[in-house]
């Protein structure tokens, strides 16, 4: 393999990696999210009851002991857990792959010796292992839906492309910071502080119409902000895509993919050596 095409920044390259090595991104991220559990108890049943635990503890401190209550809904504790859930299973999407991806590289020293190891494809697969966590907890909220109120809208079915920009945004974000960890070793603990006060100033625990009208711009400067509200408008409130808005945040997070990714084949020749 030439070692320059594997600095190429071409986006029609990356696609041809990415194809070329699914059979090994499948294998690494299975081998991810089953090492994960590997030793405990009740395995990957951990996945499943993770999202419920997680749904009853916020469900608790927010409805009864904080008294939030979700703008246009019918009050309800289990409507709010609902609506609550969609909001944080896109966040936890997002927030598990930067956590993660300042510490791809680092982790994994022994790929970097490699030449012929497509090290590009290690936040695909942290990706890969943050959608299958995605998807469980999508089990647990449509179990609770329907039991609770039947079936959901329709316009579930748009979920895919909702979340279509935050995947794109997010890649490019770990292709960024998974190299700028290797030369920042606090990039780690930076963007753990980072992502906590993100989750806070997302529209997750409270609607935007909850702020102050003065500020609800400065909420909608986050990159968050859209698919959060998307994602539970499609999910819980049955409300389409708004789509002009979807075309721009496609566009940026397009931008921010290829961005990130560009920056990562630059600076990737230099990991063996601080490695």
């Amino acid at each position: 393999m030439n070692p320059h095409a594997t600095r190429s920044i071409s986006p029609i390259w990356l696609f041809k990696s990415l194809m070329a090595n699914r059979s090994l991104i499948y294998s690494l991220a299975k081998r991810d999210v089953v090492g994960r559990y590997r030793g405990s108890a009740m395995g990957l049943l951990w996945s499943f009851f993770n999202p419920v635990l997680m749904l009853a503890v916020y469900t608790f401190v927010f409805s009864l002991i904080f008294k939030a209550r979700w703008a246009g809904g019918s009050g309800s504790k289990t409507e709010f857990a609902l609506v609550l859930f969609a909001g944080l299973l896109a966040f936890s999407l997002f927030s598990e792959c930067l956590n993660r991806a300042p510490s791809l590289i680092v982790s994994n020293v022994n790929y970097v010796k490699k030449v012929i190891f497509p090290l590009e494809i290690l936040p695909v697969v942290a990706l890969g292992s943050a959608a299958f966590h995605f998807l469980i907890g999508l089990v647990v909220w449509l179990i609770f839906y329907l039991t609770f109120f039947g079936i959901p809208d329709a316009t579930i079915l748009q979920l895919p492309l909702v979340i279509l920009p935050l995947i794109l945004m997010t890649l490019g974000l770990s292709w960024f910071l998974a190299s700028l960890g290797v030369y920042l070793r606090d990039m780690a603990q930076i963007i753990g502080v980072i992502t906590t006060v993100l989750m806070y100033l997302s529209p997750i625990f409270y609607p935007i119409a909850a702020l102050p009208e003065k500020y609800r711009p400065l909420m909608q400067i986050s990159p968050l902000t859209f698919v959060i509200e998307q994602t539970r408008d499609t999910m819980v409130w049955g409300k389409s895509i708004q789509w002009e808005m979807w075309w721009t945040h496609i566009a940026i997070a397009t931008l921010v993919a290829w961005m990130g990714f560009a920056w990562f084949q630059k600076t990737r020749k230099g990991f063996a050596d601080v490695l």
